[in-house]
């Protein structure tokens, strides 16, 4: 068969742009690979916190240190890894944000292995298990002695968190917080300006441990569970480094082996081991 020059050359264009574009596939797959090795060999791991979430990341006072449950955990796993840590503090919006455009490899913050979190990042083997409950005034319980009592009633706490939408879910008005220290919350609804904190339990629980002169309860027929309680709590990375998440993961399940990560539980949760499911009545609500 014969061929006119005009599609001679453009059979040879067509080639040409043929073998471009594999080699530029070729070559997206290999920075895609490579980015994935090069954070798993970064030397200095940035870590997205609040400072402000007593027992899981806060400061004892304002000179001192920033520690917490999740912050030693991090600290521990970088260790085995032979990494360092410069933590970064932040709102919970900051954090995610930090680690979606890579100024942090991760967050760690007491935050639930959801589904939600699952399709946009990837978490680590959990190291906390919890249920939830809720905070308010001793003397009269602020007026909520069941679930159906939240309608209309102000409840505290960070917006875009699950507690919020579950708490506007159950009625009740949201008033909303700028990564603040526990005492602020606590104090608020002791004076009034909010009513009610829907949060984890052991957090709740040992934040009036640490605050014993607030009027404050956590009403035991009010201890409830969602959806993102189930697969516990663990460290937030972004969804495509997958060998950093493999090799936190590693680390975590050596930790909890030997021990480790139950002698940390029990040192910022006043002897309780979080890192075994607990088992407790809850009423579970799915939160929309």
């Amino acid at each position: 068969m014969f061929h006119s020059k005009k599609s001679i050359r453009l059979t040879a264009l067509a080639s040409a742009m043929a073998l471009i574009l594999i080699f530029t596939l070729a070559g997206c797959g290999k920075t895609a690979k490579s980015t994935n090795q090069k954070v798993a060999d970064q030397k200095t791991w940035v870590v997205a916190t609040s400072g402000t979430l007593y027992p899981t990341s806060f400061h004892a006072n304002k000179k001192s240190a920033l520690t917490g449950y999740d912050i030693a955990v991090v600290k521990a796993v970088a260790k085995g890894l032979h990494k360092k840590v410069t933590f970064k503090e932040m709102d919970v919006d900051g954090m995610l944000t930090a680690v979606n455009n890579g100024t942090a490899q991760m967050a760690a913050n007491d935050f639930s292995i959801s589904k939600q979190r699952e399709k946009q990042f990837a978490l680590s083997t959990p190291y906390k298990f919890s249920f939830d409950s809720m905070v308010v005034r001793k003397s009269d319980q602020s007026g909520i002695h069941s679930f159906a009592d939240l309608k209309g009633k102000k409840a505290a706490g960070e917006a875009g968190t699950g507690y919020q939408r579950l708490a506007s879910q159950l009625g009740a008005k949201q008033v909303n917080y700028d990564n603040v220290s526990n005492d602020v919350y606590l104090r608020d609804v002791v004076n009034g300006r909010t009513d009610v904190i829907l949060n984890d339990y052991y957090l709740q629980s040992m934040a009036l441990k640490a605050l014993p002169n607030l009027p404050l309860t956590i009403p035991k027929n009010l201890y409830f569970t969602t959806q993102n309680d189930k697969n516990g709590t663990g460290i937030i990375m972004k969804k495509s480094n997958t060998k950093l998440t493999a090799e936190v993961d590693k680390e975590i399940k050596k930790l909890e082996a030997d021990g480790t990560i139950t002698k940390l539980s029990k040192e910022f949760y006043g002897g309780q081991d979080v890192s075994k499911k607990p088992n407790v009545k809850t009423t579970y609500f799915k939160i929309k």
